[in-house]
């Protein structure tokens, strides 16, 4: 997997972008040759939806999710099948593999003894002290790390209570949960733990994590189980994912939609980037569009977005409708379009390099912003191979004629007088 990934302060003066809190401490913790905790960088990670059995499916998959931004990949293991298959799709993996292990701890022996990265336990159904303790020794002979994975819909049952004794918090219960299997694992000098609580309910979810943190050094998984469709889902885990890494806390992030697990991925970047964390790829800043627009910004935006996604380098690019903000937000990116009726800006850390015709717009804007990458990465775009080969206009200030963006089917502000 190529990494295009940064800290996001890498390279920041005073008073530049930084993110809102320090990170907790916590203890570094590998899954294979990726830390987790301790100074490493917010993990980002997925999990495979495929049968687990068919090892061929199961590698391809993990293929294209590494290539998507997958730092770690769990694989489900219900069976014995799925158990099977995991020496095959180990010797394969360009990522590290985590095994997902619930009721049956042979299972995770088997994983073990086929060569996997990592485990995650489910505490809530995996309660015999002794199958834990055996799944642990055999993690410490190979140098295994576990992930306690409490989930609020499979919990252990409440204790018998006290005449007029009210049942704990469900954020309590998991914290119990949790700390029951840490338990076992200390008593037994194993302390290469992560955590995570994972709740559908975003307020129980923060919670507990919250309590968590006071009680453990350990790293953090965060997410926001059975997130929902990507609409929704999205939403809910950016929302308790970013409330929590705001205030320091994780080490290790996973957004869980109802949809192919690729799409994740991106959602797992975006909340990073949004609070300054970490940078993958592009960082469009664009207008909603108003009464006041008078060029067809939208789909233009959606192109530079995704041409910029396909070069995969960390850089911000502004595209405005108007002169209200478009001057301004151009001044905070690396690069800036502030395009108005006919004719554009472009600019570069506010600073104007080029006005351009509104045919001009997309590509004047690419080459600046290979202009940037070559500066700041060292590398060469071709920026005429984005449009299948295209050359550009010979004159003093050439322009590469890119393939025409759809145009909305009813233009925005006053852009629809011009029809």
């Amino acid at each position: 997997m190529t990494d295009h990934s940064t800290p996001a302060d890498a390279g920041l003066t005073t008073g530049e972008p930084k993110p809102l809190s320090e990170r907790r401490d916590s203890r570094p913790v590998h899954v294979g040759d990726v830390q987790v905790g301790g100074d490493a960088p917010v993990v980002v990670q997925t999990m495979t939806n495929t049968d687990t059995a068919d090892a061929s499916a199961t590698i391809e998959q993990i293929a294209r999710l590494a290539d998507a931004g997958a730092e770690i990949v769990r694989v489900a293991v219900p069976d014995k099948h799925a158990a099977a298959a995991v020496p095959e799709i180990v010797a394969k993996t360009p990522v590290p593999l985590i095994a997902d292990i619930h009721f049956d701890h042979r299972l995770a022996l088997t994983s073990i003894a086929g060569g996997i990265h990592g485990l995650r336990l489910n505490p809530g159904n995996i309660r015999d002290e002794e199958k834990v303790r055996e799944v642990v020794k055999a993690a410490k002979e190979r140098g295994i790390s576990i992930r306690i994975g409490v989930n609020e819909g499979s919990l252990p049952p409440i204790r018998a209570l006290a005449d007029g004794e009210l049942p704990p918090s469900k954020e309590s219960r998991m914290v119990d949960a949790g700390l029951w299997e840490i338990r076992i694992l200390e008593e037994m000098g194993f302390e290469d733990i992560k955590i995570s609580l994972k709740a559908f309910d975003v307020p129980t979810m923060v919670a507990a994590y919250r309590e968590m943190v006071k009680r453990v050094e350990y790293p953090l998984h965060l997410g926001v189980t059975e997130a929902g469709t990507p609409g929704a889902g999205t939403v809910r885990s950016a929302v308790g994912i970013g409330l929590l890494l705001a205030e320091g806390i994780g080490d290790t992030i996973r957004v869980s939609l109802a949809a192919d697990p690729e799409e994740e991925l991106p959602v797992c970047w975006d909340i990073l980037k949004s609070l300054n964390i970490r940078m993958r790829g592009p960082t469009i800043v664009a207008c909603p569009t108003c009464g006041r627009i008078e060029v067809d910004l939208i789909p233009l935006a959606n192109k530079i977005e995704e041409t910029f996604k396909s070069i995969g380098k960390p850089i911000t690019v502004a595209v405005m409708g108007c002169v209200v903000n478009g001057p301004g937000e151009s001044r905070d990116a690396d690069i800036g379009l502030a395009a108005g009726k006919g004719r554009g800006a472009i600019f570069r850390k506010g600073v104007v390099v080029r006005t351009v015709s509104e045919s001009e717009f997309m590509s004047a804007l690419l080459q600046e912003g290979a202009k940037v990458i070559k500066e700041r990465y060292g590398e060469t775009i071709d920026v005429s191979a984005l449009d299948g080969g295209e050359t550009a206009p010979a004159n003093d200030d050439p322009l590469i004629a890119l393939t025409p963006v759809e145009a909305s089917p009813k233009l925005p502000g006053r852009a629809a007088r011009r029809g």
